[in-house]
């Protein structure tokens, strides 16, 4: 029986044969020999068509798999299927978790300067609350992820649609608003701005919100229409007021630890699939949100124009705490200012 076994000796005396004959030894490219790099990647949301947490990862999926094959997979866990993104953040921190894909404000938690992206009526519109974060404002941001969190920006995403006040009844000026106990997310800034238009901020979990507008508890919450859809708030109540008080981008991060087990050569097309994820996943946001809209009409919600102007002099001041507190903030909303 024949030994295929070889010895480094033995390849070494090879190598020198064949350097006598001035022919190359062959090579095992490290590409083919690296053994496979499976990571996770954590969702407080569920796996379905109208997340936009889902969209951009089911998009990143099938590049990644276009470009390296099985030699790179990230497998998806939704649903908080790996723990509360207050934890998850952490643990993706340290490298326990290697990926995690959620709203920018979460961060905040680790990095306060990221509490900048929370700020009232600072994205004009939904396509800017992407594209102003590939330039210079991002820029600036990604620092703060790496220097504070030891983490990377895979990709500025964003949410399906402007945060609106959902409600019992309508508020299209700070008048309406003054008093209504409004859910908010329990970030500061999300808190700030609320006040700050009149309402009575109401920090919640989400699973609470419903059976809160059932029985009174709040008056209404402030989410995008298809989160609104999605865990049927329609069903008790039935005034959405068009504030776009906040488009809170989406953020998909890896910890540098989880970059490090990607071989240096296929870190390249990596990114490269994420980059194109998030083109596809911002192309795909107006068109949900609208589906959504249109849904939410036919089960009996009416939607109110609000007064944005009016809501927004009201917030500005926030704006000023927020940079003299964290003076750092300042060049990120002169960047974000920029046309």
């Amino acid at each position: 029986m024949n030994d295929q076994r070889f010895s480094r000796r033995d390849f070494a005396m090879g190598a020198a044969a064949l350097a006598g004959t001035g022919l190359a030894m062959p090579m095992l490219s490290r590409r083919a020999s690296a053994a496979p790099v499976a990571l996770r990647m954590s969702s407080s949301l569920p796996s379905d068509p109208n997340s936009a947490h889902w969209v951009w990862y089911d998009q990143f999926a099938k590049n990644l798999k276009a470009k390296l094959g099985d030699q790179v997979t990230v497998n998806y866990f939704p649903d908080n299927q790996l723990g509360k993104e207050s934890d998850i953040v952490g643990q993706v921190k340290l490298g326990i978790v290697d990926m995690m894909i959620s709203g920018s404000s979460i961060w905040a938690t680790v990095a306060p300067e990221v509490g900048v992206l929370d700020l009232g009526f600072l994205f004009p519109t939904l396509e800017a609350s992407g594209t102003k974060l590939d330039g210079m404002a991002g820029q600036y941001l990604n620092k703060i992820f790496a220097d504070k969190a030891g983490v990377e920006v895979l990709a500025w995403g964003v949410s399906f649609g402007g945060r609106n006040v959902t409600a019992r009844a309508p508020a299209p000026g700070p008048a309406e608003l003054k008093g209504m106990k409004i859910r908010v997310l329990p970030v500061p800034n999300f808190v700030a701005t609320l006040k700050a238009m009149g309402a009575a901020p109401t920090p919640m979990s989400l699973g609470e919100v419903y059976t809160g507008l059932q029985t009174g508890v709040i008056d209404g919450a402030e989410h995008d229409a298809p989160t609104v859809l999605a865990l049927k708030w329609y069903e008790v109540a039935k005034q959405i007021t068009l504030t776009k008080h906040i488009y809170n981008p989406q953020t998909a991060i890896i910890s540098q630890r989880a970059l490090k087990k990607i071989p240096t050569e296929l870190q390249g097309p990596f990114k490269e699939a994420a980059n194109e994820a998030t083109k596809y996943q911002r192309s795909k946001a107006a068109e949900i949100e609208t589906a959504a809209f249109a849904t939410l009409k036919s089960n009996g919600i009416t939607t109110i124009e609000a007064d944005r102007a009016a809501y927004k002099a009201l917030v500005l001041p926030v704006w000023d705490d927020f940079t003299k507190q964290y003076p750092n903030t300042k060049p990120i909303l002169d960047a974000i200012g920029q046309a």
